[in-house]
Order: structure tokens, then sequence, then C-alpha cells
């Protein structure tokens, strides 16, 4: 119990001195410091910065929907290969020894917390089963947090760190609690935005009831060129991963790359 509360206090402390400094609101500050969405968040931070010895970092981090219509529709290897695409290609990048990975899943669980890329394990039928619900919006909350909270730590040891979070779901929200409509992210979002050292994307994966996951993202304040709407097909869904472990890769390779990559979205892939 103690550790646990060390633990939401590390993470309350950082989300102090992230709103001191200017880079969070107080009303995001206020969500992301209530103490089970802190204690959700201090279950990603995973390896402390003090021990990351690199002069600059670059942290992706994925928030993969594992609800029971991704097993209903035929595919649980198709989210289990993009993951893997995505390390293997921040594993190819010459920035590797300065690249933290992160996966979370739409229920809650951290199966990876920030690790180095190298040590990485693969997703495969033991560590990722969709059977869960669909609660996006409370856990595109959580996700955000962990990607406040890690590059907050790294920034308050004078480290600069960029990074790119995707948000991956084929359904719309059925599940949240507290965060009810997409709207009530947007301040968090555009705080995470504003520095312009973060990207977050989102992969609305098709169902058959015609979400329209396009305005879903725009409404929590995604930016329209970060967003892919793959059919529910694999070579849909393949393609499009590939299209951001290659975004995430080029962005991986210092600050010059970083920019490129920002101002150029996904295009079409």
């Amino acid at each position: 119990m103690a550790n646990s509360k060390s633990g939401v206090a590390n993470i309350q402390t950082l989300f102090s001195n992230a709103n001191a400094e200017g880079n969070l609101s107080s009303a995001a500050q206020s969500i992301l410091s209530i103490p089970d969405i802190a204690a959700q968040i201090n279950a990603a931070m995973g390896v402390p910065a003090v021990d990351v010895h690199s002069s600059e970092v670059f942290v992706c981090t994925l928030l993969v929907d594992d609800s029971g219509s991704i097993a209903g529709a035929g595919n649980e290897q198709l989210i289990r290969d993009g993951v893997n695409l995505v390390r293997s290609a921040l594993i190819k990048s010459d920035a590797r020894k300065s690249i933290l990975m992160c996966v979370r899943y739409l229920n809650g669980q951290v199966v990876i917390p920030f690790t180095p890329i190298e040590q990485v394990p693969l997703l495969d039928s033991n560590n990722y089963r969709a059977n869960g619900g669909t609660p996006l919006y409370d856990m595109t909350v959580v996700a955000l947090g962990d990607v406040l909270a890690k590059t907050q730590e790294f920034s308050d040891r004078g480290v600069p760190v960029r990074s790119a979070t995707m948000i991956v779901t084929d359904g719309h929200d059925e599940h949240s609690h507290r965060i009810r409509r997409p709207e009530e992210i947007v301040d968090i979002m555009r705080d995470v935005l504003q520095s312009e050292t973060h990207i977050v994307s989102g992969m609305g994966i098709q169902d058959n009831v015609g979400t329209d996951f396009r305005d879903i993202f725009k409404r929590m304040g995604i930016q329209d060129k970060w967003i892919l709407t793959p059919a529910a097909t694999e070579h849909d869904i393949r393609l499009c991963w590939g299209t951001f472990s290659q975004t995430a890769a080029r962005g991986s390779q210092g600050a010059a790359a970083y920019s490129q990559t920002q101002l150029g979205g996904f295009g079409q892939p």
C-alpha cells in the first residue's frame, strides 16, 4: 500500500510540475491527479528516467483495443502483428538506444510499461486476448496521462523528449464510467499537443454499425491528418499498422526528423 501511495504521489507531483511550467492546464491536472487515475498511470511508468542514459528520448505509446469484437471479427492476430510491427520498426531505428515503448490495453491492463525498445516482448496469444469491453474515453484519458507523466519525468531531468501515441479501436465507447463524451478529452489533448513534441493518432477499424471514427477522434482533439480508418480487412489493417510504424520510426530519429514527421501527418496510407 505504501508503494502504491508513493507512486500516486509521484504522478501527482509530475503533473504539478507540468502545470507550473505551463504545459498542463489546471483542469487537466485535476482530472489526471484523481488517485485512481494516477494509480493507473503509475502502473505504466516502467523504467525510471534516471536509468535511461541518453541525451534525448523518444517514447511510443499504444492504447490497444482488447474488446470482444476484435476476436469476433477474427482480428486478434492482426492486432498482435501490428504492435509487433511497430516494435520491429523502432528496434531498427538508428536511435533505438533512446526509445521506450508502452502498450496498454483498452480494458486497463498495462502489458508493457515504458520499456527500452530492445527489451520489449512480442505480443502473442498468451499476453493478448480480446475479450473485454470498450471503455474508449476513460482509457484514452489514462493513456494521455501515461504520455504526459513519462515525458515530464524526463523533462524534470533536463532531457529532451518527444512522443508518438496511437489509439486503436474497432468500436465506439460503450463502457466508460467517468468520461461520457469525446469532447471531455479535448482539454487534455490540447495540453498534450501544445508543446509540439507529441504526436497523437487514432486508428478506427470499421465496424458493422457505421461508427464514424474520424468524427469521434476529431471530437477528442486528434488532428485529421493523424486519423486512420481502415476497413475491417487484413489488407487495410496491416497497411495502417505499417503506416504508423514507419511514422514512429521516422519520428524517433532526432528533432529535425520528428518536426518533419509531425508536419506531414499520415497522408494517404
